[in-house]
């Protein structure tokens, strides 16, 4: 695939096309989210269709988050090296390809394979597809792309679980893949056509790092996943020693390298090292609320699993709801204030449902969501603007795939953190989501005071 670069870039892409390039980037984006959720709700099929184990079919989903995590700083620096619209242009293909593995794979193991490989493709799509909108919109616009981005990945994320079920009912879980050949054909020829060249860093990709990368971010999350499992303790412990050995040694390396995979000379501006860890935080303290809350739901409220999705339905519809709305704030606004009050409107949503009334009242219920919702689509889109916009133009890549890992470790993190509080408590339901609330609005008030850092900044 002959795919130029030019080292002379304008600010944005022409209005006639600057959109139809957004929508090139939403398609694969929106491949890459949807599929995470309706891969989830296919599990209890999955698993009979393929005669598999139910722990064995958790592999479907591991699989791909895990490949997705260890290889976004590689794809980002790939992105960097040889340019953003080359390593998406492939990672669709490799997504593509991949998918249609996945459904027609006759065995468990052979469709973990290609889910893995589904994850290779979906981390050349989200390693640079920050950077592409980078060079999309005008610096001057660049809250509205993101914003844009926003709506797309909070959308499809709301609606996978409804994709799924409207797919299942109508046909077979295969098609769950089928319907992303398709989809990711057209985004191959768009991408081919409309995504912008950009600026090369000018330094060669070195593979130790990415080794180093994948097993640093590799043993992280299983550490993390054996914590949820209840795993013995000296065997975590093992692994996070080893896995900080490594990162240790994977940071060294990059200290000496022109432009690194982990871009650790960016971590020396303020603004970019305390977005990150905002994302982290923020990113931590919402999956903590979303994974916690449908246990309460339903073993202490009794509501089936459609209630609990339509009581929930607020949060993330004031999610996408405020996506472009924020974009468009960014671009008028100070960054780091708008992320600090979106913060300190997630820290008070999340008192409110961490001392809402027993029995409850699903209205009670449904606004404070909202209220999380609100604050987490207030502080999403500046933050992700300022995080991006602080990175150089020829390391883009870079501060995309910073974005993206962040996003990933604090969910990661969030999910685990659930896991071991619900086994701290024995069992209890109730106490157990009041402790996982009550440590996720800790967890949005540090973001909310790393954000309003930041006030010096747009």
């Amino acid at each position: 695939m002959a795919i130029a670069d030019d080292h002379t870039i304008p600010d944005g892409l022409p209005p006639s096309t600057r959109w139809i390039a957004m929508l090139t980037v939403a398609i694969s984006v929106g491949m890459t989210v949807l599929v995470g959720g309706v891969a989830n709700v296919a599990l209890p099929t999955i698993a009979h269709d393929l005669h598999a184990t139910p722990a064995e079919s958790i592999w479907v989903v591991n699989a791909y988050q895990l490949a997705v995590t260890v290889t976004l700083l590689p794809f980002a620096s790939l992105g960097d090296i040889y340019g953003h619209r080359r390593v998406y242009c492939w990672g669709v293909v490799l997504f593509t390809i991949a998918s249609l593995a996945c459904a027609v794979a006759p065995t468990m193991p052979l469709l973990v394979i290609a889910r893995v490989f589904q994850g290779f493709g979906g981390a050349g799509i989200m390693s640079v597809n920050g950077a592409l909108i980078r060079f999309i919109f005008p610096r001057a616009q660049l809250g509205r792309g993101v914003g844009f981005n926003g709506l797309i990945v909070t959308g499809c994320s709301a609606a996978g679980p409804s994709v799924a079920a409207a797919v299942m009912a109508l046909t077979s879980w295969p098609w769950l893949f089928y319907v992303q050949v398709p989809l990711g054909a057209i985004s191959f020829a768009l991408s081919v056509r409309f995504l912008p060249r950009t600026p090369l860093a000018g330094a060669p990709f070195d593979p130790p790092s990415a080794v180093l990368n994948a097993l640093t971010f590799g043993l992280f999350i299983t550490a993390l996943d054996g914590v949820g499992r209840g795993q013995s303790a000296a065997l975590i412990a093992a692994e996070f020693a080893v896995c900080f050995t490594i990162g240790y040694v994977f940071v060294r390396r990059q200290l000496g390298l022109k432009a690194p995979m982990l871009p650790v000379d960016l971590f020396a501006n303020p603004v970019f090292a305390l977005s990150s860890a905002t994302a982290v935080c923020a990113h931590c303290a919402q999956v903590m609320a979303m994974v916690a809350l449908p246990f309460y739901f339903q073993y202490v409220g009794g509501l089936s699993p459609v209630e609990i999705g339509v009581l929930i339905t607020p949060w993330p519809t004031m999610l996408v709801i405020m996506a472009p709305i924020s974009g468009r704030l960014a671009d008028r606004y100070n960054t780091g204030m708008l992320g600090g009050i979106g913060m300190a409107i997630m820290v008070a949503g999340l008192l409110l449902v961490l001392f809402m009334p027993v029995p409850m009242n699903r209205l009670d219920v449904a606004w404070r969501l909202a209220v999380c919702g609100l604050g987490f689509g207030c502080f999403q889109t500046p933050n992700n603007r300022l995080l991006i916009g602080s990175a150089p133009p020829n390391r883009a890549g870079a501060g995309s795939g910073v974005l993206s890992t962040s996003r990933l470790l604090g969910q990661t993190t969030g999910s685990a953190l659930v896991a071991l509080i619900f086994g701290l408590t024995s069992g209890s339901v109730g106490l157990g989501t009041q402790m996982s609330i009550g440590v996720a609005a800790s967890f949005a008030t540090v973001a909310t005071v790393l954000s309003s850092l930041r006030m010096g900044w747009r």
